[in-house]
Parts: structure tokens; C-alpha cells; sequence
């Protein structure tokens, strides 16, 4: 029997769930899930490293490289056979924190040992959601 596949933390909902050529798109979508979106986003956008990106989606560093790889592939196919790209589905869990405390300056990554834990107050937006609390 196959090991489940661990969810990913992710720290927010893609805003946008679709893209496209205008015009006609050729032939049926590429679809992304959520997790690879994100792994996408923290190492190119934000410029985390793979580890870094692990740390933050909760996952190995060689599952993160998958993730990327896999969604690197996806982004490829779409833009050079003009199809649609979706993003959707997947294993993953938002992070409880995002709205507080998301992106480079996110605690995670600067306390992985204790971040997420009860009574961890090391970073300002985890803190505050739960003074708040």
C-alpha cells in the first residue's frame, strides 16, 4: 500500500485560479494544484531557497524539488503550446498564521523549530494574532 501523501502548508489561496492566451487556447488546460503554485511563488517570487521552501510548506527538501519541478513543467507546456493554465486541488492546509504573517519576513522562517507551536511568540504577526485570540 502507498505511504498518504503529506499536505502541504501553503500560506494563502492563489488570487487568481486561471490563465490563458487571448483568444482561442489549444488544446485541453494544464492544471497546477495549490501546493505547486506555492512552490513557484516562495522560490521564484519571494526568492526562498529549497530549503527554506521546505521549512515553509511543512514538506523534505527533495519533495519541494519535486513540487518545483513538476510545476515548472506545467508552466512550460502551457506558455508554448498556448494552452490555459488552472490551479486547483492538491494535498495542502493554509497556514493559520497567513494573514498575519506571510512572505519573506515570514517567522518560519526564522524560528522552524518552534513556529506554529503553542506559546511561540517569536515573531510579531504570530504574536499579535495571539494577543488578539
Amino acid at each position: 500500500m502507498a505511504r498518504p501523501v503529506k499536505r502541504r502548508r501553503i500560506c494563502s489561496m492563489p488570487a487568481v485560479r486561471e490563465f490563458g492566451p487571448v483568444g482561442r487556447a489549444a488544446g485541453e488546460p494544464v492544471e497546477m494544484t495549490v501546493d505547486e503554485y506555492e512552490s513557484i511563488r516562495l522560490m521564484d517570487r519571494l526568492g526562498f531557497s529549497q530549503e527554506e521552501c521546505a521549512l515553509q510548506m511543512d514538506v523534505s527538501r527533495t519533495t519541494v524539488q519535486a513540487i518545483y519541478d513538476s510545476a515548472r513543467k506545467k508552466i512550460a507546456l502551457a506558455l508554448v503550446e498556448g494552452r490555459r493554465l488552472l490551479i486547483g486541488g492538491g494535498s495542502y492546509l493554509v497556514c493559520p498564521s497567513s494573514e498575519n504573517c506571510c512572505g519573506k519576513e515570514c517567522c518560519r522562517r526564522e524560528c522552524p523549530e518552534t513556529c506554529g507551536r503553542e506559546g511561540c511568540s517569536c515573531c510579531p504577526g504570530c504574536a499579535k494574532s495571539k494577543e488578539e485570540g
